[in-house]
This record gives structure tokens, sequence and C-alpha cells, in this order.
């Protein structure tokens, strides 16, 4: 094809076979229809990892065609584009339909860790845009493109990045910005409100078909209930039981490494556990429980300390819309406890790690409890007083671990504590567990910022060095110590919306 083929009616060749199991649902779950042309494209980004999962030839990755089909501009040979409709709570009040407003599937490939679904974000209006353009912009695409892959070398399960374009295509936000197109990948983009759309509206047939489906393709231990924990022959409620533990680890180890989601609506938490959906997120700098990520959330609602709570909410709403197939409502109150018993295990779990702990000692919570007060009570450096931990445990140098602290007494009395492990069982901290738990390079917003700028002036090798370094995390990386340092004053004044 050519470089200026311009409709979404051209077909290439990916080298890869589609098929589009959700397409099978039927009609009621979806809207087809093929991308909106964006006007004169141009590559910003790619992620071999993700093309690697997919089977895609990275060198194919690179070529014009590529471009075509990942602004929407053709179609994957054997691809179904379609745009799902969904419902959902948002800030705890009930929106009724929303749907994807300006994603749209192209469908699914098979690769050896199952089934990946492809998603355009930002490709056009569709029947669900409301009052939306169907764009994203490129500053949010880039957020959303670097923290995609961030989380997934963190080891948290997210969707996946695989491609960002943008356009000087002018797109009305706050101010006139320009549009941008990410290629996403996930093995399903199903959310808590696609189950919320069928049970309110009644549409129970619609909506058994769609927890037997999520069931067989990525639940097969809850087909008859008892499998994954949930009660004999009931797989609906071991369903939701086993999204439960699911969200429980996932929001645990968003506690342990700083991560604010920051619009934690019902329609942006994944069947599959997964971190979607990125917004108006944040990295921790300073610790803060309350720290409010989203410029936009004017009650707190999705603060930082709020969010395990909030997930749970999210999951009770979860329960309520598969209530019409679980029958007792006992059962599936029993089902959401799961959370309430697995989220304090895991996040002690991963609180250990970061201490060098491998196992549960008498008293560890109140060690923890202790120094996540410190933490909060002197404004600490979250990414950076654990990393400095870690190598002070390495060397016994603690110094520069304590100048972190305004109460450096505080941090003695604490460090004492935490000193006498070793002779209370002969366990000492493990080091190397510390440096495996404790990131050296999170993406916190003033690296973004620095992206998107230089980006906004045609320059994205400032995002080629991010997604280098936020591949390998946990590596110190020689020359390059300013990205995982302290952030500059202006960081605090940068604000981060819905608006995207």
């Amino acid at each position: 094809m050519t470089p200026h083929a311009t409709t979404a009616q051209t077909f290439v060749d990916t080298g890869l076979t589609w098929n589009n199991s959700f397409a099978a649902l039927g009609p009621a779950f979806f809207t087809r229809q093929p991308p909106r042309p964006l006007p004169a494209p141009y590559p910003v980004a790619q992620s071999p990892g993700t093309a690697l999962l997919l089977g895609l030839d990275s060198t194919w990755l690179q070529s014009e065609d590529a471009l075509q089909v990942f602004s929407g501009n053709a179609l994957p040979q054997g691809g179904d584009p379609l745009a799902s409709v969904y419902s959902g709570h948002q800030f705890g009040v009930w929106a009724g339909q929303l749907g994807d407003g300006r994603a749209l599937l192209l469908g699914e490939v098979q690769t050896p860790q199952g089934p990946q679904e492809i998603q355009l974000k930002g490709s056009g209006l569709t029947p669900y845009s409301r009052m939306g353009d169907g764009r994203a912009v490129l500053r949010s695409s880039i957020r959303e493109y670097l923290c995609s892959e961030a989380m997934h070398a963190l080891g948290i399960p997210s969707t996946r990045a695989l491609y960002l374009c943008g356009s000087p295509e002018p797109v009305q936000r706050e101010a006139v910005e320009t549009a941008a197109v990410v290629a996403r990948v996930a093995p399903s983009f199903i959310r808590f409100g696609h189950f919320e759309h069928f049970a309110a509206r009644g549409q129970f047939d619609e909506l058994r078909q769609l927890a037997d489906y999520v069931i067989e393709r990525f639940y097969p231990e809850c087909q008859d209930g008892a499998d994954c924990g949930g009660p004999a022959g009931n797989r609906y409620a071991a369903l939701l039981q086993a999204v439960s533990e699911r969200s429980a680890a996932l929001v645990a180890q968003w506690q342990a490494v700083g991560f604010c989601h920051g619009v934690l609506n019902t329609d942006n938490m994944s069947i599959l556990g997964l971190t979607i959906d990125y917004g108006p997120f944040q990295f921790l700098d300073h610790f803060d429980p309350g720290h409010i990520c989203n410029h936009s959330d004017h009650q707190g609602r999705y603060a930082f300390g709020q969010q395990p709570g909030v997930v749970l909410w999210n999951l009770y709403r979860l329960g309520q819309a598969l209530q019409p197939l679980i029958g007792d409502p006992a059962i599936a109150m029993g089902a959401l406890e799961s959370y309430r018993t697995l989220y304090p295990q895991h996040f002690m779990d991963r609180m250990r790690a970061k201490l060098g702990m491998r196992c549960a000692r008498e008293n560890d919570s109140a060690l923890i409890d202790g120094i996540l007060h410190l933490l909060a009570d002197n404004a600490v450096d979250y990414p950076i007083f654990w990393r400095r931990l870690s190598h002070a445990v390495a060397s016994g140098a603690f110094e520069p671990v304590r100048d972190l602290f305004a109460d450096r007494a505080g941090f003695d009395r604490w460090l004492l504590s935490y000193s006498e492990l070793d002779a209370l069982d002969g366990r000492a901290p493990e080091p190397d567990l510390m440096l495996q738990s404790n990131p050296h390079m999170v993406l916190r917003n003033h690296l973004g910022e620095q992206a998107i700028r230089a980006a906004q002036e045609g320059n994205f090798s400032e995002i080629q060095t991010l997604q280098a370094l936020l591949e390998r995390p946990f590596d110190a990386h020689p020359g390059f110590e300013a990205h995982a340092g302290f952030p500059p004053d202006w960081a605090r004044h940068i604000a981060i919306s819905c608006s995207s």
C-alpha cells in the first residue's frame, strides 16, 4: 500500500492470524464500525516486547503499513473492528450506559500465552462517545503508553502498549492539543461495567452469556464452582470470588509500589485483575496516604489510601450485577469475603519483601506500620527511601536513609527495631530481595511531563530513553541518575485530570 492511504477500507497483511471471539457474543454487546482515519499520522513509539508477545515481526512494526494499521487508516486482514457497550458507576454514582467511546477492538491473535486482543484508543467517534469527540491526545497517550509497559516491567498485571502514533489534528481539551492513537493489548478488555450494563437492563440472558464467556476463556477452573474455592455448582459465585482474589493481589501491588490509579470507576476495573485505563495516574513522590492525583477528584474519593476500599466497593457492584446468576445473596457476600482476607495478606507480603523479609515474624505489622507513619509524617520521598534502605542494608551505611527524615530520632528508634530482626531469629534482612522489590526507577509525573513537552516539539528521544529505563526498573542505570532522583520543585504543580 502507499503512504497516502487515508481510509480504513484498505486491508493490510500483518503476518498475524486474526480472530474476534468477543464478536461471537452477538450484536447486543457491541457495534461494528471501522476506525476514523487519522490525518497525517506519524510514528512516536513502538514496544518490541509487546510485539514479541504477539509474535509480530518487529521490523514490520517499523513499516508504513504498521503506521497505517495502528493509526486506524487501514485494517488488518482478518480484523473485525467493534466498539463494546458497557455501563458503570463513576465517582460512586450510577452513570448509566457508557461504552467504548473512543476505542475500537480490532480483534484478537493467538499467542503462546493465550489469546491477546488488540485495541485502538483514540480512533474516533463511536455510538458510545456521548459528548466526546472519540479522540485521545498526545499528552495522555504518551503517559498511557509508557506506564503500561512500566507496570508490566514491575511485575504488576496491566494492559500492554504496542504502538503509539500522533497527528497534527487539533483536539480541544482544556486547551487545543493534538491527536494520538495508542494500540494496546490485553487478553480481554471486559470490565466490571460490562456486567453492570446487562444486569441494570434486566438482560439476564446476555448477562449469563457474558459470564459464561469469561469463565470458559479466562477462568476455566470456575466452571463447576468448587474448583476455584466457590460453592459447588455455582460457577458465577466462583467467578466473583476469583475476580475478588485477583483484584486483592493487584491493589496490594499498587499500594506497595506507591501507584495511584486516579479514576477507579467500575468501568475502569478489569474482570481479569489488570491495571487498565491510565488516565490521571501517578507514582507517589513523597509518601502521603491522602494524596489525590486526579485534579478532577474534588472529594478525594480516589486518594491513594482509599484505593483498597474503593476496589472492594467496586467488587460489591460486580457482585450486585452477578446476583441474578448467583441466586442466594449470602453466597455472593461469601464470595466477596476473600478480598477482605487476601488483600491484607498480599499487602503484608509485599511490604515484608520491601524490608528484605521472606517470612512473617511476630510484630512485623507494627514495624511496617511504624515506617509508613514515619514516611507520611516526614513527607519522605517514597521510591528513594526504599531504594536507599536496600543499599543501606547491603552496605551497613544508613546515614543516607537517615538524612531523608526531619525526625531523625524517630527514624533511629524504628531502625533499632528493624536492626533487631537478626537477633530475634537469626534471619537478617536480605538486600538482594530488597533490590528486587524496591524499584530504582518508576514513571514519576515530571519524567512523563518532560517527555510530553519534548514530543510536542517533535522530539521523541526522551520517550525512547524512558522506555528503555522503565523496561529494567530494578537495575541501576549509570549516567541516568537524574531520572531516579528527587523530583524538581515544579513537579508539584503538575495537574493531571480526567481530560484526555
